[in-house]
């Protein structure tokens, strides 16, 4: 175990013993009328997690950067609770938003997960803003998130916010096609001294091999304590370790010939578990005219495989991301500075330099971030949102080595018009300019919202998102050594039966690259029936254009009147290379493909069934991509159909949860080239977990199961297997 990781879980164990502080509850702020919504809110009592959740009360943030309520926003939206937190059967985040609708998850090891919302996911997923109380957590140099990187443990989440669509035009670059926004509680709203400890194990036997059960242990802690009426702060740490999951072996499958070619078998590498310290701090001050002030810092690191399109590398020890944050409020207005700061390194498992070594990744980077926004009401009919922001990257890439730095800022305005009692009209945009581009990005938004009664709203929305080109994209330079197999030429020369040739082969980037753009119509309705369900239902069509994909360049291809580089020193005669159509690759590289055109329907109902039981149902469609100028095999395909019921109980000392998830069969090409995409099956997962509660309610002892049935499940061709995972909890509240 590393120095961080005992650091982070010897600061568990001091936070658990931390003297006892009274728990101050605090619950979601009413939503505020129009000409009020700049005030500071109220705080109320925060409800008891075995409380039933009122839908009608539930406030978010997300949408429009600004307090109003789940059904007054003007996007699809889903919010996961505390009731959701406390139940998660694993501490991925990935099982927290696996019953989302429309968000498609990928977990490809024992740390890496990626999500998408509307579209296929992948490895390095990099169209998904992700945020911890509205700082990105998204790596600039890549564009993607390691959800590893969050500095905090579940404990402290207030709440989670899902935007299931485009929404740049007020988050800027990569809400391209959702944003999952991580809402934590104040020190105030958290008061009092928790620890957490869960041990528990894994199968990692499949259908064609017997392995040893795997092992996981994580261990969290906090204290949280108001000083006085003005200041309060609070301090966890944590730290979570797994054993590595099952690698798959045999052929790849793939249902797809003609995109597939001939099968092959999955490539042997050593595969490896995960380690995840983690650090957080925060303190508040509170002045008697209602400003606030914060100041929150912390730090967070793993270990593990991280899948990529040039094969997985494995995170070594010592990588770690940290993070400083100033936060100041009055009223409706905010400002706020923070700073990311990641130090780490990795090796590929799989592609080697043309000497032999593997590829090596040493990635440092910098983030400085500057914003301040407003929130103005006027003539009682106007919510005006507007604000910006600066952002500064500074990068030190080894794969990468001409990515210095970069620039971008933009600054946006939102108005929501209220035309009458039943009508509101949202509209606004954003402004953005990067120094990579070559000219200003326009995000424009528009929602119509017919509200028949105050509890249920019909939405008819536009909206246009996009993502800049990341500095990979850019600055892209590395060779890798691709062994090409001699044996079909062993006809015409027989002594070739058997061996193989290290071809050299470029990945590069492209500083010609234009920004992604989502052009989002969407038809949607959010109602709350009878004040013990909610319902939402909506139909979307994205339209993608010059998306950034990784691919071959066909007009660099090694052939007898190039040959590759120690072709003839090999005693090889460059009349083999006629017999090879087109040539043999030279050089990847990311170029823009023209249009994608992506349709689906998603449909939810989260429901009080009684005071001690709740329950949730939805499903989603995604259609086939429509690719328009290039061919469907250069993407990859999401599950045609999800499907996730379940229900959790909490009544006297007992509580419990079951669910079910159906994912339906999916395609991969994202990881090299064809001999690696392939097919994943349809899956149907069942998660379920027990719990008693001991002393007062101070004590809870719960059992989680995830994957009950211990199915074989796979969410990428390329991916691990996940098998069913039995952990044990203890959680104490002083």
């Amino acid at each position: 175990m590393n120095a961080v990781c005992r650091f982070a879980i010897a600061a568990a164990l001091m936070a658990a013993a931390a003297p006892a502080a009274r728990a101050q509850q605090a619950q979601q702020p009413p939503a505020t009328p129009p000409q009020q919504q700049g005030q500071k809110p109220e705080q109320k009592p925060e409800q008891k997690p075995e409380e039933a959740p009122k839908y009608e009360e539930t406030v978010v943030v997300s949408a429009s950067r600004t307090e109003e309520k789940l059904v007054n926003a003007p996007a699809t939206m889903t919010v996961i609770g505390s009731q959701a937190l406390e139940s998660a059967p694993t501490q991925h985040f990935a099982e927290l938003l696996r019953a989302v609708p429309g968000l498609n998850i990928t977990q490809v090891s024992a740390r890496d997960i990626n999500i998408t919302t509307r579209g296929a996911t992948g490895t390095l997923a990099t169209g998904q803003l992700a945020l911890l109380d509205g700082r990105s957590l998204y790596q600039d140099f890549f564009g993607f998130v390691m959800w590893d990187f969050l500095p905090v443990n579940l404990g402290e989440i207030k709440q989670v916010e899902v935007i299931r669509g485009p929404a740049s035009a007020v988050w800027g670059a990569n809400a391209l096609y959702g944003v999952v926004n991580v809402i934590t509680k104040s020190p105030r709203e958290m008061q009092g001294t928790t620890f957490t400890l869960g041990v528990g194990g894994f199968d990692r036997s499949t259908d064609t091999v017997d392995q040893a059960a795997g092992t996981l242990f994580y261990i969290s802690g906090s204290h949280a304590q108001a000083v006085n009426d003005r200041w309060s702060y609070k301090i966890s740490a944590g730290g979570y370790t797994q054993d590595a999951l099952a690698r798959p072996t045999g052929t790849i499958p793939c249902t797809r010939a003609d995109v597939c070619g001939t099968t092959n078998p999955y490539p042997p590498f050593a595969n490896t578990g995960t380690t995840q310290p983690k650090f957080d701090t925060r303190v508040d001050y509170d002045y008697p005219d209602g400003r606030k002030l914060s100041f929150a810092g912390g730090v967070s690191g793993t270990k593990g495989i991280m899948e990529s399109g040039i094969g997985p590398f494995d995170i070594n020890n010592g990588s770690v991301m940290g993070y400083g944050k100033v936060n100041y409020s009055q009223k409706g207005f905010r400002a706020a500075f923070f700073t990311n700061i990641l130090d780490g390194d990795a090796d590929n498992l799989l592609t080697r330099d043309v000497l032999g070594n593997p590829i090596r990744f040493t990635f440092k980077t910098k983030t400085f971030d500057f914003e301040a926004s407003n929130v103005q009401s006027f003539q009682a009919r106007h919510v005006v949102t507007y604000g910006g922001n600066l952002r500064y990257n500074k990068f030190d890439l080894s794969l990468a080595p001409l990515a210095d730095s970069r620039t971008e800022g933009g600054a946006y305005i939102q108005d929501e018009i209220f035309l009458s009692k039943m009508f509101r009209w949202v509209v606004g945009g954003r402004l953005d300019r990067f120094d990579y581009l070559d000219s200003f990005v326009f995000s424009p938004r528009t929602t119509f919202m017919i509200k028949p009664e105050e509890n249920q709203t019909f939405r008819v929305s536009y909206n246009r998102a996009y993502r800049s080109p990341s500095v990979v994209n850019n600055f892209l330079n590395v060779t890798i050594a691709e062994p090409i197999d001699l044996t079909p030429f062993a006809a015409v020369i027989p002594s070739l039966r058997g061996k193989t040739f290290p071809l050299a082969v470029g990945s590069v980037g492209n500083q010609h690259l234009k920004e992604t753009t989502v052009d989002a119509f969407e038809v949607g309705y959010t109602g709350v029936i009878n004040k013990h369900a909610l319902i939402s239902a909506a139909f979307y069509v994205n339209q993608t254009k010059n998306d950034i994909l990784f691919t071959e360049d066909l007009t660099k291809r090694y052939n007898a009147l190039n040959p590759p580089p120690g072709w003839i020193a090999a005693g090889l005669p460059v009349v083999l290379l006629t017999f090879i159509p087109g040539g043999l690759p030279a050089q990847f590289t990311y170029l823009n493909f023209g249009k994608t055109t992506q349709k689906g329907f998603e449909l939810g109902v989260n429901s009080n069934v009684n005071d001690n039981v709740a329950a949730f149902a939805n499903y989603s469609y995604q259609a086939t991509p429509e690719p328009s100028g290039f061919a469907l095999s250069e993407l990859n395909l999401p599950p045609k159909n999800r499907f996730n019921a379940g229900f959790n109980f909490s009544r006297d000392r007992y509580l419990g949860d079951l669910s079910v998830s159906f994912t339906d069969s999916a395609f991969w090409q994202d990881v090299l080239d064809e001999r690696y995409h392939g097919t994943t099956e349809s899956y149907t997962l069942v998660n379920g977990g027990f719990g008693v509660k001991w002393a007062a309610n101070r004590v809870t002892t719960s059992v989680k199961v995830f994957n009950l049935l211990n199915k074989q499940i796979q969410e990428h061709v390329f991916g691990d297997i996940l098998k069913r995972q039995v952990v044990g909890e203890l959680r104490v509240r002083f």
